[in-house]
């Protein structure tokens, strides 16, 4: 028997994936807990109908918190470890999900404003310096493309390499946007 953290989560799960693949219409409860194998009114239990469970897709806030989890000093590593953690122990993803937003619908754009507004701003926020905006939209992309990495090749060297070492190798790129070393020239 699953516990109902672990059902709340794979219900999340699953409604991403359909929110991703689907327009909102096609996108039914039935269809989400007939993938998670539970009832529908579980999903209604837990998240009281299909707009809020999409609302909740279309939360990216415990994303921004675990990724901004520590001083800027070190925030570069500390967002690579967290996405590789979220993909390794959550079997999940923090924000390739937006990747799926690309398109028409109300959905989707909602979808992408969101991410906008949680992620790339909160990253943001937190920058000094020259061209925070740009530099944090870099950030989301270099996250973004480690997350797809993983996705797309599950067996790949990034899915399943030493976490430490990918950090070693891809954060300082990240690191350098957060220092803002890039958009000064120091």
């Amino acid at each position: 028997m699953t516990s109902p953290d672990t059902s709340r989560a794979a219900i999340l799960r699953a409604a991403r994936r359909a929110f991703a693949r689907q327009p909102y219409d096609a996108v039914t409860l039935r269809g989400i807990a007939a993938e998670v194998g539970v009832s529908a009114s579980l999903i209604v239990k837990h998240f009281g109908g299909k707009e809020e469970l999409f609302w909740a897709v279309a939360d990216f806030a415990d994303a921004a918190a675990d990724l901004l989890d520590a001083p800027n000093a070190r925030l570069g590593r500390h967002t690579v470890l967290t996405v590789l953690r979220w993909r390794r122990e959550l079997n999940s993803d923090l924000l390739v999900r937006v990747v799926f937003a690309a398109g028409v619908g109300e959905e989707r754009v909602l979808l992408r404003e969101r991410f906008q507004e949680q992620i790339v701003r909160a990253f943001a926020a937190r920058l000094t310096g020259a061209q925070t905006p740009l530099r944090a939209e870099l950030l989301a992309a270099h996250l973004l493309g480690l997350g797809a990495a993983m996705a797309v090749n599950l067996g790949g060297p990034a899915a399943t390499g030493d976490p430490e070492r990918i950090a070693d190798l891809y954060a300082p790129s990240l690191q350098s946007l957060i220092d803002g070393e890039a958009a000064t020239g120091e």
